[in-house]
């Protein structure tokens, strides 16, 4: 069967397999992780499977369109994220236009939560699928190819004439499963280009793997946990991930970087260790990056150390307890100041997130946060307002208490595509929310001897220089505001808009004008010393 894996076109360098999809401020673009190892999956079993992926490589509406007129696949693959949803309907109905016998069916986070509405958006979404899709989708393709009832095809909902059904969803993927599945390095190799995706915190050029699925911990604002992957850690033999170490070592020589995705890489301490002691074993020569909580113990960080483990990306989020007991992170502020002490002496950098707005959040405990983020000095940090994702229970908590200031999925990006904050609490609005972001990140950057230290680090570290440059030149633009001239060419349009705004609430009307682009806001995190 010809299969066509999408993820459709949209905005360029748009990143749907980020937790918080969106155009980065950091230049960041993640590759189609999830589409990756379903592709995979599909081609073992026989099937002529397309893997395109149109935001990174800048392809068109129109070129899709013409791959898939002239193609013709059988069954057509979406991925898709709230922000994007509804360009990504649009995109299906133009294809399902050129290409009617088609089946059609939308995969990801967004329709996961939300199967029943997603379906009924567009009469041409065939199906959705809920959860992991490797193995759906293989059954599905199998079904379809057979000519076979849909109803025996576990984990999707689907159109029956004019009827919507349901079928029970597909059970966890298991570790024999997980070692089974090709390699998704394979899968990038044959269908995608390794310098289109860049993480600002990793050697470039990169490939990102997943070596295990679930996390057990409940953080409430993590959204493949609530909605793809669940709470049930899975995990592919510490052999099987060397393996594609060594594949990839031999077979993509480009790659200075592995960028392993799983939720919590370090969650069991002893397969962390076997790792590390079979690459040590078989004397490869590897670097890779990690996700990882703050309380991994320094013996762990001594054997990731000494396996090839350059950095950690680890969420802080709040210096705040309470917070951090809110958000059921599982953390304390304690063990998290220890372990970077313990990375530092290991000699591991740390890529450090922290998330403004949780409940309980104040500008008091913005700027508390900003202070520690200081004070830890991790090589990088990256500081963004809570983002709320269907199916999440922080998505619900700010429904419940009418937070959100939109429901209207497009508006979860600005016009750019950049992440446009929809949340407005009790205690902070979205426009607070984003200036404590833009302010903290000028805090943490802004120092001297922040910039000393990765002077200093390009200095002992040559091979860091082209990752910090990379990040660097797109990210100065949003941090030092490079697009100032451009903003004042358009300055007297910009006041003119203002003064007419202004005109319109003195006749009594309410609208807020936007400030003029050559006149600084008023800072409202300014530290008092």
């Amino acid at each position: 069967m010809k299969i066509l894996m999408l993820s459709p076109p949209f905005l360029y360098r748009f990143s749907r397999t980020s937790r918080s999809p969106a155009i980065s401020k950091g230049g960041c673009v993640y590759y189609p992780i999830w589409m990756g190892y379903a592709t995979g999956v599909l081609e073992q079993a026989g099937h002529e499977v397309k893997l395109i992926d149109a935001p990174a490589n800048g392809m068109s509406s129109e070129q899709v369109q013409e791959i898939v007129k002239e193609w013709k696949p059988e069954l057509m693959v979406f991925d898709t994220v709230t922000a994007s949803f509804k360009n990504d309907v649009r995109v299906l109905e133009a294809l399902k236009k050129v290409n009617p016998k088609s089946f059609a069916i939308m995969v990801g986070t967004h329709v996961g939560a939300l199967p029943e509405e997603s379906i009924r958006e567009s009469v041409m979404i065939d199906a959705v699928a809920r959860g992991e899709y490797d193995y759906i989708l293989r059954d599905l393709a199998q079904a379809l190819e057979e000519k076979k009832p849909l109803d025996n095809v576990l984990g999707i909902t689907y159109r029956d004439g004019k009827e919507i059904k349901f079928t029970p969803n597909m059970p966890p993927l298991e570790q024999e499963q997980l070692d089974a599945m090709p390699f998704a390095s394979e899968v990038y190799k044959k269908h995608l280009r390794i310098e289109d995706y860049f993480y600002p915190s990793v050697l470039f050029p990169e490939v990102t793997i997943i070596t295990g699925r679930g996390c057990k911990f409940r953080c409430t604002f993590c959204k493949f946990p609530q909605t793809l992957t669940g709470h049930s850690y899975r995990a592919r033999s510490p052999k099987n991930v060397v393996d594609e170490f060594e594949w990839i070592s031999k077979n993509l020589p480009q790659v200075k970087d592995i960028m392993i995705e799983d939720d919590t890489m370090t969650q069991d301490k002893q397969r962390m260790i076997e790792i590390c002691k079979e690459v040590l074993d078989r004397k490869l020569k590897v670097t890779w990056t990690c996700n990882a909580r703050a309380d991994v113990d320094l013996e762990t960080l001594q054997w990731m150390k000494k396996a090839g483990c350059r950095l950690l990306c680890v969420g802080f989020e709040s210096s705040d307890q309470q917070i951090l007991n809110n958000i059921k992170k599982g953390t304390k502020i304690e063990r998290i100041e220890q372990f970077m002490v313990d990375t530092k002496k290991a000699n591991i950098l740390v890529h450090g997130c922290f998330m403004l707005g949780n409940r309980g959040e104040t500008k008091d405990t913005i700027r508390a946060t900003v202070a520690w983020a200081k004070k830890l000095d991790p090589d990088t940090a990256q500081f963004f307002p809570l983002m709320l994702y269907p199916g999440t229970e922080a998505y619900r908590w700010a429904s419940e208490n009418n937070f959100l200031s939109t429901h209207n999925w497009e508006e979860w990006l600005t016009p750019e595509g950049t992440h446009n904050t929809i949340l407005n609490t009790d205690k902070l609005t979205a426009k607070e929310l984003v200036e404590g972001c833009d302010w903290a990140r000028k805090e943490f950057y802004m120092r001297p001897s922040y910039i000393l230290g990765r002077l200093k680090v390009i200095a002992t570290q040559p091979r860091e220089t082209r990752r910090l440059l990379m990040g660097g030149r797109t990210f100065l633009k949003y941090l030092l505001d490079i697009d100032f001239w451009k903003k004042s060419a358009a300055s007297k349009q910009v006041k003119d808009e203002k003064n007419l705004a202004q005109g319109a609430q003195s006749k009594g009307k309410t609208e807020e004008a936007e400030p003029a682009a050559d006149v600084a806001p008023k800072p409202i995190f300014k530290i008092t010393q």
